[in-house]
């Protein structure tokens, strides 16, 4: 396992308008993102203890974005999975460009992730020919994985909720497809 810092040197967000501030700074410039990604890909791979053979990217919220974003531009991975993250791109996978199985959940009642988005998704990954699944929780909202999700929301006022079900559904579901693209 290798956990990326996209913000750089540490930087944590205590307020959601810093968050916002830092992911828009980050996702402004998708070419630095890919150069950043690839960079701890490298080190990932490098490393004795990986076999360079079956790598994956996970990520939730802004990094399902982002891992999805990269399972776009062709990186060179088994298998990508989103956990509550956007689903809209300026860049759409083009036909033979993913390399990655792509494994997404997102709740249906999460606002920054709208049903227009996820429709928009299905159609691109299934006109560039990708692989993929995409498992929606009814009634879910976003950051559903969070277990703190519920005072973020109180304390914010944001469409936030953790979903207890939807999280260990979407974690055994992703072992399970882990299972399956790593399989010898």
């Amino acid at each position: 396992a290798f956990a990326l810092d996209m913000y750089g040197s540490g930087k944590l967000a205590d307020h959601p308008n810093d968050a916002k501030q830092f992911m828009q700074a980050v996702m402004s410039n998708l070419s630095e993102v890919q150069k950043r990604f690839q960079a701890a890909h490298k080190i990932l791979t490098d490393h004795a203890s990986v076999d360079k053979d079956k790598t994956a990217a996970i990520g939730y919220c802004m990094g399902g974005g982002i891992s999805l974003h990269m399972a776009r531009f062709g990186v060179d991975l088994d298998g990508v999975v989103s956990f509550h993250g956007s689903l809209g791109t300026k860049t759409p996978a083009k036909p033979g460009q993913v390399k990655a199985r792509v494994l997404v959940f997102t709740g249906e009642a999460d606002p920054f992730v709208p049903a227009e988005q996820v429709a928009a998704f299905e159609k691109e990954m299934k006109m560039a020919g990708v692989w993929f699944e995409l498992k929606g929780y009814p009634g879910v909202k976003h950051s559903f994985t969070n277990p703190a999700a519920d005072s973020f929301a109180e304390r914010f006022n944001m469409p936030l909720a953790y979903d207890e079900a939807a999280d260990k559904d979407s974690w055994q579901r992703m072992q399970a497809f882990f299972k399956e693209i790593f399989k010898d």
